[in-house]
């Protein structure tokens, strides 16, 4: 036991808290998740052959059968995506604890130099006697002479953290740029969670649901090994009417869902009316306008009841456009009838003969003799085409994309340092900062009141 948990803290986690490692990984995610875009995901198995066919293959070895045995026709919930995405999140929190807590720790950790020597080790430091103190001053009105407690003031004016004793001094700002990285690597692996949570338990389903019909959702085309947690069992979604609005030249403008929540006994526990990015959201799951058709037609024959007809999506010979039809009886013995064509929900119709030449044009609700017999078409139902997601991840995502934006923004904060110690006549004054090395020595040049000059004091940057 003793040796696996040394060889676990010794090797495994060497190996992945290693800086390469975790770009190395993080770059293979990148190609991955990439080649997910490119390649359509949950696709039918006849649109893989048609698109990536065995000869010639893309690339001359991409085909359906590599494709589908690999698992890039469902990239981001194939196992082998969140194993990386795993060890991603371990690489990301072994760094974490292994070096950015302990860099963190140290700095927030203060002391002070006691001796001269140490200065010199310092990027940035200069030496000030009594005697180039007054020749400083002198060169500035009304300028006191720099000593530390005024050294203590000037730090304080510009934001720094000033710990101080009778001849030392140590003063930092910028801490927040040490705990940026730190919520740079937290903010990661709320997304990875949130991937993998969202791959696990989330799903997607279609529904084709004509107006007036009440549905659970069954059609799921893509699922976690846990989404049964996430379908919804003790409510349903009710269509109560789907229409569509037309520009002026006849074109679809927007189309309209009008949906209720129900439980098991039909109560109505929520109603919204959706359309194109407008969805439905209901306990964990949305619901997308994605789609439409027809479903069916209803007509009356001379003072028959309501009758109704399901209609055919047909697409005509060489054409583009879809259109819908059926055809109906006019004889009780189904010997003589007419075929209805329509190619949307404006209520215009078609009426052919059994030979396929056009008797006439007819709109809703305006009688047509045909066959001696006066049909007259009272609605056309439109069914309309949902897309359904469940995705529990979604709001660890978005909450570590926000802490990702701000904690980069707090990692560009420089964490700047300095040390002051009076030895006899002579005031030592030093600091370093871990970027923006220009800017902190115009910092200190301001700080220490040193004029423009052609000569002035001695100052050593390392």
């Amino acid at each position: 036991m003793i040796r696996l948990r040394n060889f676990i803290e010794r090797e495994l986690f060497s190996v992945l808290g290693n800086l390469k490692v975790a770009i190395a990984l993080l770059l293979l995610i990148a190609i991955f998740s990439i080649s997910g875009t490119v390649i359509e995901q949950s696709e039918s198995l006849d649109f893989y052959k048609q698109n990536y066919p065995e000869h010639p293959a893309l690339f001359g070895f991409l085909s359906y059968k590599v494709l589908l045995a690999v698992g890039l026709n469902h990239v981001y919930s194939s196992w082998w995506f969140l194993a990386l995405l795993i060890l991603f999140g371990a690489s990301l929190t072994i760094c974490t604890f292994r070096r950015q807590l302990p860099m963190l720790k140290v700095a927030k950790r203060w002391f002070f130099y006691t001796k001269p020597e140490s200065f010199a080790k310092l990027p940035l430091h200069i030496q000030l006697d009594s005697q180039l103190n007054r020749q400083l001053n002198s060169q500035l009105e009304s300028s006191p002479n720099l000593d530390l407690p005024e050294l203590i003031s000037k730090l304080k004016a510009r934001n720094y953290l000033v710990f101080s004793e009778s001849d030392r001094l140590y003063a930092r700002k910028g801490l927040i740029g040490r705990v940026g990285p730190i919520l740079v690597h937290a903010s990661m692996l709320l997304i990875l969670v949130g991937a993998i949570a969202g791959a696990l338990t989330g799903f997607v389903a279609q529904e084709m649901v004509p107006s007036g019909e009440t549905f659970q959702v069954k059609n799921i085309t893509e699922a976690g090994i846990w989404s049964k947690f996430q379908v919804p069992k003790d409510w349903a979604i009710k269509v109560n009417r789907f229409w569509i609005d037309y520009s002026a030249s006849g074109k679809v403008s927007q189309f309209y869902s009008d949906l209720s929540v129900v439980d098991l006994t039909g109560k109505e526990l929520d109603r919204q009316t959706i359309h194109v990015n407008k969805p439905l959201r209901y306990g964990g799951v949305t619901f997308y306008q994605a789609n439409w058709d027809i479903a069916a037609v209803r007509f009356t024959l001379n003072q028959s009841p309501v009758l109704q007809l399901p209609l055919t999506r047909l697409q005509p010979k060489g054409s583009n456009s879809l259109v819908w039809g059926t055809w109906i009886p006019t004889k009780p013995d189904l010997s003589e009838g007419i075929t209805l064509i329509t190619a949307d929900l404006q209520g215009t119709f078609r009426l052919y003969d059994r030979d396929g030449k056009l008797i006439t044009t007819t709109r809703t609700n305006l009688g047509a003799e045909v066959n001696g017999i006066n049909l007259i078409i009272r609605d056309v139902v439109g069914s309309t085409g949902l897309q359904i997601k469940a995705d529990p991840g979604i709001p660890l995502v978005y909450l570590g994309f926000g802490g990702l934006m701000v904690s980069v923004t707090m990692s560009y904060v420089s964490y700047s340092q300095v040390w002051a110690l009076v030895s006899g006549d002579r005031l030592y004054i030093g600091g370093k900062t871990n970027r923006a090395q220009v800017g902190f020595e115009a910092e200190m040049v301001e700080i220490l009141a040193i004029p423009n000059s052609p000569k002035p004091p001695v100052m050593a940057v390392v």
